[in-house]
């Protein structure tokens, strides 16, 4: 994205003042004091963010609800991340854990938001900027707010800025946005109990808005046969893009950085990891992580010595939805084809044993079947 003009960072428009939130006088929100007529003396102690690291410090005086549950939300307090890093490094001593953390919060927190990130401005991590001149968006802008952290993958991929594959149908056919899937209960969720995005009660599932699609009666004889056994991005999703071996640091004046080996789009099924009651699916989509035992060895040499505790190719469910994609134009499309299916050849030798539980054996590939009187 384009970097903002000054003006765009700082500009309120008098229709503000006009709104609920416009009423609040500017020190209600971001302290200083508005008693002193030296503007400069009076911004002392100015909050540029006063939502960040306490969603109900400001908004929770009327908006108690939401933030209670805001505050402990997956945007907010990134705790995936936490969990996976923990996993990787596992019984560490106590300096090493601490070098480990600090380069997780140096590295692996910046994209986080805040209540203010996502309504009034753009995260922190794209370089900030007003929405629009200070008003509160109730629904955030997916193109300047969604896409700037996760505009990497995702977004690019939804959205088919990818040339050689096409946008998701939801956004192609239906002009759907991110939040018609995302909702806000889903956005600030309580996700203290959970240790992924694929466990919040409030996620996206293809079956609530495709109902008639799994029913008996639509006759679709491959729903019948897959729809327990197989995700639905299975069959229905493009390629995603795929990142490998990222190594992080920091540059000579202080800045961090990291860096990845290379990025590829590709498309492979594996092992369903964790199966729950709503999530039975033997087959899923897979994505690989930038994940590498070395990650974070400009700070301390071996923190992650427990690293194959996961895998680093991961259930995935890619933003590039087609109801007909190359795998589902027949069944010998993906019957007997070997090279959908992850198999110890599609990695290093390094990372084998992690992914032991998502590779796909030789003898469990499906095997071809013959074609229908419809050419299936």
């Amino acid at each position: 994205m384009a970097p903002l003009e000054l003006y765009e960072k700082i500009y309120v428009h008098p229709s503000f003042l006009e709104t609920d939130h416009g009423a609040i006088a500017c020190v209600g929100c971001h302290g200083g004091n508005a008693a002193d007529p030296n503007w400069q003396t009076a911004h002392t102690g100015l909050v540029k963010d006063p939502t960040h690291g306490d969603a109900e410090g400001v908004c929770g005086e009327c908006h108690d609800q939401i933030t209670a549950s805001a505050a402990h939300s997956l945007h907010i307090t990134l705790a995936p991340f936490r969990a996976v890093i923990k996993a990787r490094a596992g019984a560490i001593d106590v300096r090493s854990r601490q070098k480990v953390n600090a380069a997780r919060q140096k590295h692996c927190t910046i994209c986080h938001a805040s209540c203010g990130q996502c309504h009034v401005s753009r995260p922190a991590y794209a370089g900030g900027g007003f929405l629009s001149r200070h008003l509160f968006l109730k629904s955030p802008p997916m193109d300047t707010t969604c896409a700037s952290c996760h505009g990497g993958r995702v977004h690019g991929e939804f959205t088919g800025a990818n040339d050689e594959y096409r946008p998701d149908v939801h956004y192609e056919s239906e002009e759907m946005t991110c939040m018609d899937c995302h909702t806000a209960e889903e956005m600030h969720a309580d996700a203290r109990n959970v240790s992924s995005r694929f466990d919040l009660p409030q996620r996206p599932d293809c079956r609530r808005c495709h109902v008639e699609a799994l029913s008996d009666s639509a006759g679709n004889i491959s729903h019948h046969i897959h729809s327990s056994k197989v995700a639905c991005q299975v069959c229905h999703a493009q390629a995603n893009k795929n990142c490998f071996r990222c190594h992080v640091g920091t540059d000579p004046d202080g800045l961090p950085y990291f860096k990845c080996q290379k990025t590829v789009f590709l498309f492979k099924i594996g092992l369903n990891p964790s199966k729950t009651p709503d999530r039975p699916y033997d087959w899923v989509a897979l994505r690989h992580s930038p994940a590498d035992p070395a990650l974070f060895d400009r700070y301390v040499k071996n923190g992650l010595r427990s690293f194959n505790a996961l895998p680093t190719w991961k259930l995935d469910t890619p933003h590039s939805i087609r109801r007909i994609t190359e795998r589902n134009k027949t069944c010998n499309n993906c019957h007997g084809n070997a090279a959908l299916f992850l198999n110890v050849n599609d990695m290093a030798e390094w990372e084998r044993e992690a992914n032991a539980t998502v590779v796909v054996p030789v003898d469990r590939i499906p095997k071809p079947v013959k074609p229908d009187a419809k050419g299936g």
